[in-house]
């Protein structure tokens, strides 16, 4: 009999949600059923090829930061307020789930509890290991609780302080974003500038600025911008897109933030590549950044550019050599990943209950 696997996804959006639903596709034609657990409220699941369990809501308040605040809490956890009929519930259902179901293993992407939950269950976890530096007390316990550790980039972009058994316990999984392009796009010559959700967005004054500042190039804007202006003739906003790929494609230079789902995105079309990074929980895009600039992969800059900073930037980023981020993209990371994942699967079918010497 093949024991079903469970896909725990948190609340880190579209991108996560994304790469859960790319495994569980590749595992499902791999034979390995697979549950997708989390809240997806305002968020499509209709790609997922199997069950969903749509968990209650954990969050205190819409401006979730993964922590709750309290000076008692346990040092093994990030988040655990107390009387929360949340999470209450959304652990009960996960650990219900995994009694009726005897799953041979759960992907946590990203979540200290769960993984720690899943080691209280007796079910063995691949625990979703992000960028940066992640060697407070919850990250190290439940990088320990897990029985494999998932990077989802390659092991190239690893930055941070890393401690050594944690890197020797990790499958690095590589892109799953979506296979890299098969030829390199016709570029048109315009910079492409993305914000992202997670982000402050842009400000229209400074577009305005950086426009001006580089003149013969034609500007397109993604994401969110605030403020009110008579924009240059070169300077297009375009505001939220669903899918960057089709803006991308034509450009010459990407400018933006050093998020999973960018760089990935970047990666996989061979784009030349001016990174900013944003402030982040354990430096996790300063970490990408600095590995991405290491390996001449990306320019970066800390912080939005000064108009006169700008003429420079997109002189160097526009002299890199696009084969080297292209590289960083491997045709077969998805199912190689999901391959690795079903060994872990077949090996917990096949391993009888531990037992007391």
């Amino acid at each position: 009999m093949t024991r079903p696997l469970g896909y725990y996804v948190h609340h880190q959006g579209a991108g996560h949600l994304q790469r859960a639903i790319a495994l569980s596709r590749a595992l499902e034609a791999l034979g390995r059923p697979c549950t997708l657990m989390g809240s997806f409220a305002g968020l499509d699941t209709a790609g997922a090829p199997g069950p969903v369990l749509d968990l209650p809501d954990d969050r205190l308040d819409r401006s979730f930061d993964g922590r709750d605040g309290a000076g008692q809490r346990p040092e093994c956890f990030h988040y655990v307020p107390l009387n929360h009929p949340g999470i209450r519930a959304r652990m009960g259902r996960i650990a219900a789930w995994a009694a009726q179901n005897d799953p041979a293993l759960i992907v946590v992407d990203v979540s200290a509890e769960v993984a720690l939950l899943a080691r209280l269950l007796s079910v063995p976890s691949l625990v979703v290991r992000l960028s940066g530096t992640r060697t407070d007390r919850p990250h190290l316990e439940a990088f320990r609780a897990a029985s494999r550790l998932l990077a989802p980039f390659p092991e190239a972009l690893d930055g941070g302080n890393v401690p050594d058994w944690v890197r020797e316990k990790t499958l690095y999984g590589g892109f799953l974003g979506g296979a890299p392009a098969r030829a390199a796009p016709e570029e048109d010559g315009r910079i492409v500038v993305v914000f992202g959700r997670g982000g402050e967005g842009g400000r229209l004054d400074a577009l305005i600025e950086a426009a001006g500042a580089v003149p013969d190039r034609a500007w397109h804007v993604l994401g969110p911008v605030v403020g009110t202006g008579s924009a240059p003739q070169n300077l297009h906003l375009h505001g939220w897109v669903t899918d960057v790929r089709p803006h991308l494609a034509p450009a010459a230079l990407v400018v933006g933030g050093a998020g999973d789902g960018l760089v990935t995105a970047v990666a996989a079309l061979g784009k030349r590549f001016l990174c900013l990074p944003e402030p982040r929980a354990y430096d996790e895009q300063e970490a990408k950044a600095q590995a991405l600039e290491r390996l001449g992969a990306a320019v970066v800059h800390r912080g939005w550019p000064e108009a006169g900073a700008w003429a420079d930037l997109v002189t160097r980023g526009l002299a890199l050599d696009p084969d080297v981020v292209r590289r960083l993209a491997e045709p077969d990371a998805l199912t190689r990943t999901a391959a690795a994942i079903e060994a872990l699967c077949r090996d917990a079918d096949c391993t009888p209950p531990e037992r007391e010497p």
